[in-house]
Formats: structure tokens, sequence, C-alpha cells
């Protein structure tokens, strides 16, 4: 649709950040990724598809925020003293940003395809997207709903365990 078209238009590499396993550091390469980008001058938006373990909101104290709606969908929140850095998150959608995401597999494919087209990033150099630890389901939903689009690549991080 044009909804889906536009709202990642301005939007000019995408990047997933991906690991075979959780705790190697995906959410800590991602948030450092995106502030060394935006130091560079560039526009960042990272969007934390995490949705069972939501850490970057809190990684860059906006764990209190919330998302609000716009014409052309959600709005991201947005980061830093600039306001530089364009940040969405399952984490802005719990009660409480403690509390456990617990669901199967259609209703987690929904909300990531539901991030990738509903959110109103407006014009980005990079979009990082934080995966979850492994090779489940949501990596290939996140792969097929960005498909369409320009992706740069991934950054696979490992450790020597």
């Amino acid at each position: 649709t044009l909804a889906e078209r536009t709202n990642l238009a301005g939007v000019r590499h995408i990047l997933l950040v991906l690991s075979g396993k959780g705790g190697v550091g995906k959410s800590t390469l991602s948030t450092e990724l995106a502030l060394a980008l935006q130091n560079a001058g560039k526009r960042v938006g990272i969007l934390d598809v995490d949705l069972c373990g939501p850490s970057i909101p809190r990684m860059l104290r906006v764990q209190d925020s919330a998302v609000h709606q716009c014409d052309s969908g959600w709005v991201p929140v947005f980061v830093g003293q600039d306001k530089a850095i364009a940040l969405m998150s399952i984490g802005f959608l719990l009660e409480r940003p403690d509390d456990a995401v617990v669901w199967r597999g259609p209703k987690k494919n929904a909300l990531i395809k539901q991030f990738v087209t509903d959110v109103a990033w407006g014009d980005l150099d990079f979009l990082i997207v934080d995966t979850p630890p492994g090779t489940s389901d949501e990596h290939i939903s996140t792969v097929e709903a960005l498909r369409p689009y320009q992706l740069l690549g991934a950054i696979l991080v490992t450790t020597p365990q």
C-alpha cells in the first residue's frame, strides 16, 4: 500500500543486528552504533523488535516515554538532548517497563509487520533493527517485512564461548 511505501521511503539504509544466542550484546551494539552514527552527523532510527527483552529504551533513558499516533502511524520517541535518534520499541507499549511479553508467533509477527509499516520514521540515513536472540519466527517476519526496501545488510554479533 501507499502508507507502507511512504513510512520507509525516507530511510536510506536498513541495518539488522542479529546473533545466534542471547546475551552477546546486540542491544548494546545497536545503541552504540546509533550514537556513533548520530555523532558523525547521520540521522538515525532504532527499531527494537526484541519483543521479549526490549532493553534499548532503558539504555537510552527514555523508558517512561509514550508513543503517539499521527496521520501516518506511530510517532517514534526522539532521544537525546538534540532529539536526533528516533526510537520505536514494544517497551513503550507495555503497562510497566518490566512486564513480560508472552505471545504466540502470529501476534508477534503481526506486531513486527506493524512496526515496519506503521512507524512514521521521516528521513533517516540509517535504521538500525535490534532483533531478538536466535533465529526464530521474529527474524523471518522482520526480513520478509523489510524485503521490499533497500537493506544495507546485517551485523552478526558473536562471542568466543
